[in-house]
């Protein structure tokens, strides 16, 4: 207990003088627009908010972003004059009494500290808040509000709670005081966005909480990628990963190969390879709402089907992104003995990732929510670069994946391995289904997002 009188002592003391900063700094006046957001995890993880960010410096606003900088944004954001990134440092879990303790420092520790940082930041007309996670942030950004005169916006992305009860189970004292208090202060907020209308409708009937739907779009960055910039991505990845590399150099010594494409010097031509792999990409924040076993028991059927002498391709399955089962999952893939398929885990780059999505040829979501009231916005990238989705089923996915449209729904490893057996056969065959979607993509006038967030948002924060 000695530590926790600790840190309540450490708020009782820096409480007035906080205030007495932030006081200080908010009479000095307001000039012009600005906007305040916060992130309490990784800003280069968050693409969401850096859109938001992004849209809201483009159209006249000055902006002062908070997070936890553990991975580099996009440039955009850090070259531009108008956003100020402000990194907020994460208080690492304590080794010292039961479970429920730490996490009760740590919230207290996040709650002084963010309350410190948004004092002496530059007090904004509006404070935009991604939830989850929220708690303590919803909160202690209220509680500056109401000092400030600021308006508190929080971003729905999904419920924190439920995050938390896939962890320690739904019924648990932790995961009920997240509700509620997700609950109670949530209500508090002066505008609601959220990603769906599942969750538009969730928030109003059981939450009482009015929400605008702003649905995750595509920024415009995400677009098929140029033969020839897939060949300088291939090479690129080739140096740290296999998968990338050919399987045979080439006997022109003027002549550069990949796994997938070669160039010609002299021609500067770059070609696709005859007999090339097929370009398999998932990404992923490696938590407990996505279940790659699926993937990987789908994986083993392909393999079965093309020993068994199916016109089947050799695959390159690559699944990006960082998360707390990363490991625990790469365990599980290298003890996999394939001969067809060749699967790596990189960390790419924000400026690859677009490049490789549209590189691919077909996307798979594993995502399956823990409210059942979010959608994935890896998917929503993957259509931006006119790339196919095989996506697991769930509640609201309808919102955005029509099934034998612009992709396909599955339910398990069985139906998702006879998608890809369907989709890959006689790969590439022009004439085949994957070709079909990926041509409805390129055909549908796919909203770009800063054109649906003028639409949305802007005259949200312009009305003051």
């Amino acid at each position: 207990m000695a530590a926790f009188r600790f840190v309540l002592l450490a708020l009782c003391l820096l409480l007035p003088l906080l205030l007495l900063g932030g006081w200080k700094r908010w009479r000095r006046g307001r000039a012009g627009q600005h906007v305040v957001a916060v992130v309490l995890g990784d800003v280069g993880r968050s693409p969401r908010m850096q859109y938001h960010v992004l849209s809201l410096a483009k159209h006249g606003f000055s902006v002062t972003l908070l997070g936890f900088c553990n991975s580099k944004p996009r440039d955009e954001l850090l070259q531009n004059n108008r956003i100020q990134i402000v990194g907020l440092t994460e208080l690492q879990s304590l080794a010292v009494g039961p479970r429920v303790f730490q996490y009760g420092v740590k919230v207290v520790f996040q709650a002084v500290y963010l309350l410190w940082k948004l004092m002496w930041s530059e007090p904004g007309t509006y404070i935009f808040l991604q939830n989850p996670p929220g708690l303590p942030g919803i909160a202690v950004c209220w509680f500056v509000g109401c000092l400030c005169g600021s308006k508190l916006v929080i971003d729905w992305h999904n419920y924190g709670y439920s995050i938390m009860g896939l962890v320690h189970g739904p019924n648990h004292p932790l995961v009920l005081l997240a509700k509620w208090y997700e609950r109670f202060f949530g209500r508090l907020s002066h505008l609601n966005l959220c990603v769906t209308n599942a969750m538009r409708e969730d928030l109003a009937e059981n939450w009482h909480i009015r929400a605008m739907t702003v649905y995750d779009k595509p920024a415009s960055f995400f677009k098929e990628t140029p033969l020839d910039v897939q060949h300088r991505l291939f090479m690129k990845l080739g140096a740290s990963h296999s998968p990338f590399r050919a399987r045979s150099e080439p006997e022109d010594p003027a002549m550069e190969r990949s796994a997938f494409t070669e160039w010609d010097a002299g021609s500067g031509l770059v070609t696709r390879l005859h007999g090339r792999p097929a370009l398999l990409v998932s990404s992923t924040s490696w938590t407990e709402d996505e279940d790659f076993s699926i993937l990987l028991a789908a994986l083993e059927k392909f393999e079965q089907l093309t020993l068994d002498g199916h016109n089947l391709p050799s695959l390159v399955c690559v699944i990006t992104g960082k998360g707390p089962l990363r490991e625990y999952y790469s365990c599980l893939i290298r003890q996999k003995r394939f001969q067809n398929i060749q699967v790596c885990t990189p960390w790419l780059e924000a400026e690859d990732y677009p490049l490789l999505l549209g590189s691919a040829d077909l996307g798979v979501c594993l995502h399956t929510s823990s409210s059942g009231l979010d959608l994935p916005m890896k998917v929503v990238d993957m259509f931006g670069c006119c790339l196919p989705v095989c996506a697991v089923n769930f509640k609201c996915l309808h919102e955005l994946v029509k099934h034998d449209e612009n992709g396909l729904v599955f339910e398990d490893s069985e139906e998702l391995a006879a998608q890809l057996q369907m989709l890959f056969s006689n790969f590439p065959d022009p004439a085949g289904k994957l070709n079909l979607f990926r041509k409805n993509l390129q055909e549908s006038a796919q909203l770009r997002w800063d054109e649906s967030w003028v639409q949305t948002v802007l005259p949200l924060v312009t009305d003051t």
